[in-house]
């Protein structure tokens, strides 16, 4: 089973707690072991701490899904080391890489996570598609 996230980059720090909780009751008891995030916000790096953070608990995989090939120095190494191109996104432009990405996640997943306070912007835009796509959303806001 595998899981993503999108939220807004502005998402308040109290949503840390509720979003490991998230995490690891898939984990637990939903039997998630794959997770993709983007790097792009403040959600984004804080999903990616917590999944740091469980995988020294739980035999999990998480990747940094990036929507252009990197440029040199652009991450961290921790990022680096975990980041992954979807497959097709070398013909997209970069224009639409970000959308191409997302929706790309939102088809490799079974579960979505997200924080999103507001009907406008990417993070409800493709909360609205993973629903449309039946995919099973936990909306972090409405917790």
């Amino acid at each position: 089973m595998v899981c993503t996230f999108f939220g807004h980059r502005d998402t308040p720090d109290e949503v840390s707690q509720l979003l490991c909780n998230s995490i690891s009751d898939l984990i637990e008891n939903k039997d998630v072991t794959d997770f993709y995030v983007g790097y792009n916000g403040k959600f984004d790096i804080m999903v990616f701490k917590k999944l740091r953070e469980l995988s020294a608990l739980h035999p999990i995989k998480f990747s940094v899904v990036l929507p252009y090939i990197p440029t040199k120095g652009k991450y961290e190494a921790e990022v680096s080391a975990c980041s992954m191109l979807p497959d097709g996104i070398e013909n997209v432009p970069r224009k639409f890489a970000i959308s191409y990405r997302n929706k790309w996640m939102i088809e490799q997943s079974d579960f979505v996570i997200t924080y999103v306070s507001r009907s406008f912007g990417g993070a409800a835009q493709f909360r609205e598609l993973a629903l449309k796509k039946g995919k099973t959303v936990i909306d972090l806001y409405n917790k």
